[in-house]
């Protein structure tokens, strides 16, 4: 059972993303919420393995959410759901630990793809946010090998998170065991002082390493 928490602060969508995951019984809604303080409150109590967070809320807004909630449940997986497209709010959330990015017209088959995918350690995006987020990794400064602490494996795995591959798809590619993945990709966490995919692959591209 994956335990869903929505924070959308439009009731029509809030209510019919609630409907669509209590529709499958592999999913749970335990909490829905229309801004971030009321979500902050009861996140713990909650107990979340996802949450579906909108950037635009009264009050505290998404982004900053998604940073609150990483101080409390730090291996919470945040997807952002949002109508927002701008190269600032993809950076922001995925830097502030967001594990994957949404637009709210995604298909309700999608979105449910979706959120399993980021349970099972995934980093899920819309096709065309995922081609801006390697916009931006393509765009990047480069370093030279030496100026960067990974190493030439470390930097093939951060590769394949960008493309929100599983471990066990870049297990595949790399052509790895999955342990082998996990192993790497803790080393990269503490190369890169970061806690979660979507950090390592902001703060990867922001200094260049990749």
């Amino acid at each position: 059972m994956i335990n869903i928490v929505v924070v959308e602060d439009n009731e029509i969508i809030n209510h019919s993303l609630v409907s669509l995951f209590n529709s499958h019984e592999e999913f749970d809604c335990v909490g829905s919420y229309t801004n971030c303080e009321d979500m902050l409150e009861n996140v713990t109590s909650c107990n979340p393995d996802v949450i579906l967070m909108d950037i635009k809320l009264p009050g505290m807004n998404g982004i900053e959410g998604v940073k609150q909630v990483k101080q409390i449940l730090p291996e919470v997986n945040i997807l952002m759901l949002t109508i927002y497209e701008e190269n600032d709010k993809i950076f922001d959330a995925l830097c502030a630990g967001a594990c994957g990015y949404l637009i709210k017209k995604t298909h309700p088959q999608k979105l449910i793809e979706a959120v399993q995918e980021a349970f099972e350690g995934g980093a899920p995006m819309s096709s065309h946010i995922a081609r801006k987020v390697t916009g931006f990794f393509h765009n990047s400064k480069k370093l030279t090998p030496g100026d960067s602490p990974l190493s030439e494996r470390e930097n093939q795995i951060l590769k394949e998170l960008i493309k929100g591959k599983t471990y066990y798809a870049i297990a595949l590619t790399l052509n790895i065991t999955p342990d082998t993945v996990r192993f790497h990709i803790k080393n990269i966490y503490k190369k890169l002082h970061v806690h979660s995919q979507a950090e390592a692959v902001a703060e990867a591209i922001k200094k260049g390493f990749v």
